[in-house]
């Protein structure tokens, strides 16, 4: 149930927790932030209509997310996760994607680790402590599902005014066939079957996306090739020292301007968010083999469906957590203080990289290194619905080859809806920089992306 301030204030008290002094050690740094590159306005053939329907997400700008995921940059390694996973004084947790070894950067590896999280926070609670949980994504909705489950009193914070976090449908049956997804929606076959057994049989809410096609300025090309991507990293990982992947490649005698390999890193990019510049080659991003699926259906209102008997607090924003042995007192963005006796926070890392939930006193260096060790992933999503299709093909997956295309990537849910509706996807560099575009700009950008797939007589007129 959503609750207000005022109602909130009254059940949380306020009491604040004493603070501990900070240990004065050296902060650990995430990586610098590389200059970007200026991106010049796009134009858009005339052969690619404008589209009926449009609609995309920006999580690289979102204050609340800056970024979709987490991978491991050369140099890191699991540990990293393992460390950020452990909890400080038994008040403070931390759960999601980003804290997961087994299946990190998915929808189910946040359900997992939340599920980790709770049973350790239930380990040391006693039956009458109250527990608050920040973020309302697919790891705050489990994590505070298990923990009233449990028989104690929770409250979920949630930045936003909706929850699901990083997972976004949006319901519009005048616009749209199927609710579009702008968040996390795609698995592999294996992450399908994981999530059937963690949550609920998806059965018919999927699509299948199993013909993937690749075109250039001359039409259908070859298919990806994934393999020398697969022998770069093997024979990186007898190497000595870690190595970003596109510098594998480039070791193990790859051309990084093969317009072929380019697309299959672009296509890696966006469905892990990994940089193929920075990626670990010891320890890279899983992305699938085969085929692709695509959960469809209103899943924010399968995540409220979670939360029904939950104190849950929307457009409440964590700006402070402060802690020691008593409890932890949780500031909002708006001042207020409510104390509880431990928190499970499900923050994104790039929230936590650049400092947007302050703790009191400093996360234990360890922490502080494993936020600043790990990487965010970026990936942007856009649907586009035509009045009509101006293509050909009856592929469900298209990768562009070659040109200069910002993004590389479009499923083709046609087949399913019966309607002309594409999906592109765009990952790493090129995903903030889509981020950053207006509405117009992007539009444009998704267009000329496209010029590939038209049929010939669109040229015409």
């Amino acid at each position: 149930m959503s609750i207000t301030r005022r109602t909130l204030l009254v059940g949380a008290g306020a009491g604040a927790v004493g603070l501990l002094l900070a240990a004065c050690t050296p902060e650990p740094q995430p990586a610098p932030t590389r200059t970007k590159t200026p991106v010049p306005r796009p134009t858009a053939p005339e052969a690619v209509p404008a589209p009926a329907g449009w609609l995309r997400s920006a999580w690289a700008s979102d204050p609340y997310s800056f970024g979709s995921t987490s991978y491991l940059p050369a140099g890191a390694d699991p540990t990293e996760r393992e460390r950020l996973a452990e909890s400080v004084l038994d008040r403070v947790f931390f759960a999601g994607e980003a804290t997961d070894t087994t299946r990190p950067g998915t929808v189910v590896g946040a359900v997992d680790d939340a599920r980790r999280a709770s049973l350790e926070i239930v380990s040391v609670a006693e039956d009458t402590e109250r527990l608050a949980v920040v973020g309302a994504g697919a790891a705050g909705v489990i994590a505070a599902r298990m923990l009233a489950d449990a028989g104690h009193e929770v409250t979920l914070f949630e930045a936003r005014e909706r929850i699901g976090g990083r997972i976004r449908s949006v319901a519009d049956d005048e616009q749209w066939p199927i609710p579009p997804q702008l968040g996390a929606w795609l698995l592999s076959e294996d992450d399908l079957a994981s999530l059937d057994d963690r949550l609920v049989d998806m059965g018919d809410h999927t699509v299948t996306l199993d013909v993937p096609t690749a075109w250039n300025a001359d039409g259908e090309a070859p298919g990806l090739d994934r393999a020398p991507i697969a022998q770069a990293v093997e024979k990186a990982q007898a190497q000595a020292s870690d190595a970003p992947i596109a510098e594998a490649l480039s070791a193990n005698g790859a051309d990084l301007d093969d317009p072929a390999l380019a697309a299959s890193l672009a296509w890696m990019a966006a469905i892990t968010g990994a940089d193929p510049s920075r990626a670990s080659s010891w320890y890279p991003p899983r992305f699938p083999e085969g085929a692709v699926h695509g959960v469809i259906g209103d899943l924010d209102g399968f995540l409220e469906k979670q939360l029904e008997d939950v104190r849950v607090a929307t457009a409440s924003p964590v700006s402070r957590i402060a802690y020691d042995e008593r409890g932890v007192s949780l500031r909002l963005g708006t001042g207020e203080a409510l104390s509880f006796d431990r928190v499970i926070v499900t923050a994104p890392v790039g929230v936590l990289q650049k400092q947007g939930i302050e703790f009191a006193p400093a996360l234990p260096f360890s922490h502080r290194g494993a936020i600043a060790a790990l990487a965010s992933g970026f990936i942007e999503t856009v649907w586009m619905r035509f009045d009509k299709a101006f293509w050909a093909t009856e592929a469900t997956i298209w990768h562009v080859v070659g040109g200069d295309a910002m993004i590389r990537t479009w499923l083709n849910l046609q087949p399913f809806t019966g309607e002309p509706v594409l999906v592109g996807l765009v990952g790493a560099a090129d995903a903030e920089q889509f981020a950053e575009l207006s509405e117009r700009d992007a539009a444009l950008a998704a267009r000329a992306s496209l010029v590939f797939f038209a049929e010939p007589e669109a040229d015409e007129g």
